[in-house]
């Protein structure tokens, strides 16, 4: 029960990010819960990792729902993008969560590492694609969001470093390819949750709390604590020097990243 204040921690801090920052809490909560898991006895080393991305997905279901909502009361989300791509993420999501629960953690650890460097190095050079085309077809959306789903369920991300470059590539209102983004990380939130409990479902040596790869104690701190913090790092994103904190923050996720690899690799 100790643990209970990092949780409260982590999930203030990984709720002002995503309100100051708009950077997805999952970049945040994998690698801190990694290295909390791994601080503790009853977690066995070869799971720590995925118990880490299943509880964050389990945590970005509600900010996701509640940064929908947000973004719909402003009209801000194209809902038939949503429907088209949704199918694709579903099932983008549920073969994203299928593969990580069959690789070993220390490989799935240096591809969210080369994930979250690359996320990165795009908030320090503030990299953007330009519009030069349109949507694809139904079948093309559907395709782009198998992919979507797989590489956020892999590393446990509501997709808005995926979907909103995506979407601005093809003429999308930057404006309105961030809601619909929003919007987008609930169902991948959905399948991946979903995903991560029933691959891990009876999966032995997983420590008393354990649904599937969702440890609860943690969950049902980390949902109050970043959903009250997420109003306050909004309100304060228009004060404070976002380009600076953005720049410091790109410095912390590499750090984290790279402690999490020491961690599971020691």
């Amino acid at each position: 029960m100790g643990w209970w204040l990092a949780y409260v921690a982590l999930g203030l801090f990984s709720g002002f990010s995503a309100g100051a920052l708009g950077i997805g809490g999952g970049l945040v909560l994998v690698p801190s819960l990694t290295i909390i898991f791994a601080a503790q006895a009853a977690f066995p080393a070869t799971e720590v990792l995925h118990l880490a991305l299943g509880t964050s997905m389990a945590v970005i279901l509600f900010t996701s729902l509640s940064s929908l909502l947000a973004h719909h009361r402003h009209g801000a989300v194209s809902w038939p993008i949503v429907c088209q791509i949704t199918p694709g993420i579903l099932l983008g999501t549920m073969l994203g969560t299928l593969l990580a629960a069959s690789v070993p953690a220390q490989p799935l650890a240096i591809f969210f590492s080369a994930f979250v460097s690359l996320v990165a190095v795009q908030m320090v050079f503030n990299l953007k694609p330009k519009a030069s085309r349109e949507l694809p077809g139904r079948a093309g959306v559907v395709i782009v969001g198998i992919g979507i789903g797989a590489v956020s369920a892999l590393v446990s991300i509501g997709g808005g470093s995926l979907t909103v470059p995506f979407l601005t590539w093809c003429n999308v209102r930057v404006h309105d390819a961030i809601g619909t983004s929003a919007a987008i990380g609930f169902p991948i939130a959905i399948g991946g949750s979903l995903g991560y409990l029933f691959n891990g479902w009876e999966h032995p040596g997983l420590p008393a709390g354990s649904v599937g790869f969702i440890y609860l104690p943690a969950f049902l701190w980390l949902v109050p604590s970043s959903m009250l913090m997420a109003p306050f790092g909004a309100k304060l994103a228009h004060s404070l020097p976002v380009a600076t904190l953005k720049r410091l923050f790109a410095g912390l996720l590499v750090v984290l990243a790279a402690r999490m690899l020491w961690r599971l690799f020691a």
